[in-house]
């Protein structure tokens, strides 16, 4: 396992990091599987364990809890908040009064006294920077979080709250959570070169690309996949989008070959290659997807394995904007486009 710094934070972390989205209803993981993919990944050499509120409504931070319960001192533990936590209004979002609450409910799902990392899931057009940065500055100060990032947060919004955090002197997000694949690489256009000026961890999630890199889903072969059960229309190969995808697969199947490279190690490779990357995070269902994943912490890809990755999909290039979860309001609501 390879470590690198979260930031400029000088706090030590894996370049592997293990998402608990799947524990609970979500991937079906029960919690004696749960907690003997946490024994097998700390045993591995992973210290960072990453949840949210809303993975299976609060069920992953109660089997997160549990599977580290003893031994908390040893991981480095995030969370998230500000999606929604049921039908009602002010249950979401990142207000002072919503953080407050819902990082007490974590810290009681989760069974411990702080966080080491509080990340704001989503940018909340609706409420101020200054209100949001000053609840998770108190939050700090109170002892209750050590850090706080954002979570798929688009550049822009990235630098404003950087200046918001300056001119209100408050504390900063230190870390960045960004969607990256070797099939979604347009974060390399804005917000990777954003967190690397501003000296922002940065933790990717999905870096299979939703199972499309995993090599569970090849030319010929019926899409079987958990994520393909509950999100049909991002696997459906008559679309042109995942017609071109599956074509990008195919072709990195054939770099990884020539590389003695399984897809699952070019991929992740792929993504903790990048100077602006920290860790990437996996999120296993079984042990046997967690030992496929972790065959690729040390991997290192070559010079020309990395140019025949740019050959398939190039630099900066999206397969599949429209999955996209930073995309400005205004290019997803056309009454936002008009006077």
């Amino acid at each position: 396992m390879q470590y690198r710094t979260l930031g400029r934070t000088g706090v030590q972390v894996s370049s592997l990091a293990l998402g608990a989205m799947n524990f609970g209803k979500i991937g079906r993981t029960t919690q004696d599987e749960a907690t003997a993919i946490v024994d097998a990944a700390l045993e591995a050499g992973i210290n960072v364990i990453d949840t949210a509120d809303m993975y299976s409504q609060g069920e992953s931070e109660e089997i997160v809890g549990k599977a580290i319960a003893g031994r908390r001192d040893d991981l480095v533990l995030a969370t998230k908040a500000s999606m929604p936590m049921g039908d009602e209004r002010n249950h979401r979002g990142s207000s002072r009064r919503w953080l407050i609450t819902e990082l007490d409910n974590s810290l009681r799902r989760l069974g411990v006294d702080h966080v080491d990392l509080y990340q704001i899931h989503r940018w909340d057009p609706s409420t101020s920077d200054e209100e949001t940065l000053s609840a998770l500055t108190d939050l700090q100060r109170a002892g209750k979080i050590r850090y706080f990032g954002s979570s798929t947060f688009p550049a822009y919004r990235i630098v404003q709250a950087q200046w918001a955090a300056r001119e209100h002197h408050l504390s900063r997000y230190v870390t960045e959570q960004p969607g990256y694949s070797i099939l979604q690489r347009g974060i390399e256009t804005h917000v990777l070169p954003v967190t690397e000026e501003y000296g922002l961890g940065v933790l990717v999630w999905s870096p299979l690309a939703s199972g499309w890199l995993s090599g569970a889903i090849r030319a010929g072969q019926e899409v079987t996949t958990n994520r393909s059960t509950f999100m049909p229309e991002r696997f459906d190969i008559t679309s042109p989008t995942n017609r071109v995808r599956l074509d990008a697969v195919e072709r990195l199947a054939e770099v990884a070959d020539e590389a003695g490279l399984t897809m699952i190690q070019l991929a992740l490779g792929f993504v903790t290659a990048h100077p602006a990357v920290t860790s990437a995070l996996i999120g296993p269902r079984t042990q046997a997807h967690l030992h496929s994943q972790l065959a690729a912490a040390d991997t290192v890809l070559s010079a020309d394995v990395v140019d025949a990755i740019d050959a398939v999909v190039a630099p900066g290039t999206d397969l599949a904007p429209q999955e996209k979860h930073d995309t400005p309001p205004a290019l997803l609501d056309p009454s936002l486009r008009r006077r």
